[in-house]
């Protein structure tokens, strides 16, 4: 076995014949890029030695680290590195905790130790302590500079009109979309009251769609959203739902469910027909499907105001929600039949169920298939349905294989709730059916076909 004799110099570990050992000298490792590029070298005692290294390892929370930075045991940036007598660097607490488990032992090679000493690397540390602290004053830097042109931005907000104020939106956008402090600085000096004002009844679609892209991303207080429900305001952001971008279609549906987030949220203001008309249109959007998901989440909160359910069955959401099931992801699946659930609670959303060709056939094939929560809105849905019309609608899922997922369903480990559901819509569904018949159609092979 190959000894590792440690040389010490100045308390600073060097390793004889190379190995995994690491770089001795501060100008070696950043000439073979040890810091990652990140030129000079380490900053005065008056300067950046004053920073602590924990709060900015925390505080950046880097994904790529310098692999040398790393250690081996815990796989986080080592704040005081020690060496063995193998030549192996690790975090100080983290091999103490690894002896006092009683091991003797070097955790990457596995050697037995000859020397249960530990050795600061005091070159290492000044590496990673520089390579930190670099890339930490750089992004103070930043965050500053972010902070001052957000600031001034706003300052020319007060000032221009026109082209000159859309090119100012456009920018404080791309500021606060990207960057926390520049969404702080916005916020602390007015900035989300000075905005909200620039919509109104005669603000351009251009200005709108680019306050409206700022308000977004910050969080609005009770007073603000208060402020944004305001009748011009809701009509303008309804007006650009359905004529702007797709990235501002989502930026509308996003503002309109946080407004619905306060407590005095009045029903009435999303009882627009051409909001819901709008929100159809993203959702069906085939040539931008990003719209899908943020579209049916609005929908799906719009719902759980009983008193809109009925404009969105009379605008055709059912059909057009019923014929969009078979394309949608996991995700978008569940939002969907949650909608459609809440609207088979009214005598017109069980007559539009009905009367959509594809309604049972495409509850019948989600049974058991994607999620339990998947089953159980299907289920409901299915059972509203056929409990409207059994004799016509019955036959329709039976012949579909209602009746061998019922049985995949109650032998399944579901839920009781739906195990007791799909019992009583099996019973519903055999009453037009002479029991030899009934049976036949129960057989899985379709099903599992």
């Amino acid at each position: 076995m190959p000894m590792f004799q440690p040389s010490k110099r100045d308390g600073v570990v060097g390793y004889e014949g190379g190995g995994d050992g690491h770089v001795l000298d501060l100008d070696t490792a950043i000439k073979d890029g040890v810091l990652g590029g990140v030129g000079g070298g380490v900053v005065g005692a008056g300067g950046v030695e004053k920073l602590d290294l924990k709060k900015m390892i925390e505080e950046l929370d880097l994904s790529e680290v310098p692999s040398v930075f790393i250690c081996p045991i815990s796989l986080e940036p080592m704040q005081d590195p020690v060496t063995l007598c193998t030549g192996q660097t690790y975090e100080r607490s983290n091999i103490l905790k690894w002896f006092n488990l009683g091991h003797l032992t070097c955790p990457t090679t596995m050697q037995e130790l000859w020397d249960d000493s530990v050795t600061p690397n005091r070159t290492l540390y000044h590496l990673i302590y520089t390579w930190f602290s670099q890339k930490y004053l750089l992004m103070k830097k930043r965050s500053e500079d972010v902070q001052g042109r957000a600031s001034e931005l706003l300052e020319t907000l007060k000032k221009v009109k026109g082209q000159a104020r859309v090119q100012a939106l456009k920018e404080l956008q791309q500021v606060v979309a990207v960057h926390a402090t520049a969404r702080k600085t916005v916020i602390d000096e007015g900035g989300v009251a000075a905005i909200s004002s620039l919509l109104g009844p005669f603000t351009s679609h251009a200005v709108g769609a680019e306050a409206i892209g700022i308000l977004v991303n910050l969080t609005l207080d009770s007073e603000s959203r208060t402020n944004l429900m305001q009748p011009a305001k809701i009509s303008l952001l309804v007006d650009i739902l359905n004529e702007g971008s797709i990235e501002t279609k989502i930026s509308c549906t996003k503002l309109i469910e946080t407004l619905m987030e306060e407590k005095d949220f009045r029903s009435e203001i999303v009882s627009s027909h051409s909001l819901l008309v709008g929100l159809m249109r993203l959702v069906k959007d085939k040539r931008h499907t990003n719209g899908i998901l943020p579209g049916l989440g609005l929908l799906r909160t719009i719902c759980l105001h009983k008193e809109v359910r009925g404009l969105i069955v009379r605008i055709g959401a059912v059909s057009q929600l019923v014929d969009l099931l078979p394309s949608l992801d996991p995700e978008c699946l569940e939002l969907a039949l949650f909608i459609l659930d809440a609207l088979a609670t009214l005598e017109e959303g069980r007559l539009a169920l009905k009367d959509s060709s594809n309604t049972i056939p495409n509850m019948v094939r989600l049974l058991m298939r994607i999620s339990e929560s998947c089953t159980q809105y299907a289920l409901s849905i299915l059972w509203s349905v056929c409990k409207l019309a059994p004799e016509e609608c019955s036959s329709v899922a039976v012949d579909a294989g209602l009746a061998a997922k019922l049985l995949l369903v109650i032998q399944s480990g579901c839920s009781p709730v739906l195990k007791q559901r799909s019992a009583e819509l099996l019973k519903l569904c055999s009453l037009n059916y002479t029991d030899t018949l009934f049976i036949s159609k129960c057989k899985l092979t379709r099903t599992i076909q």
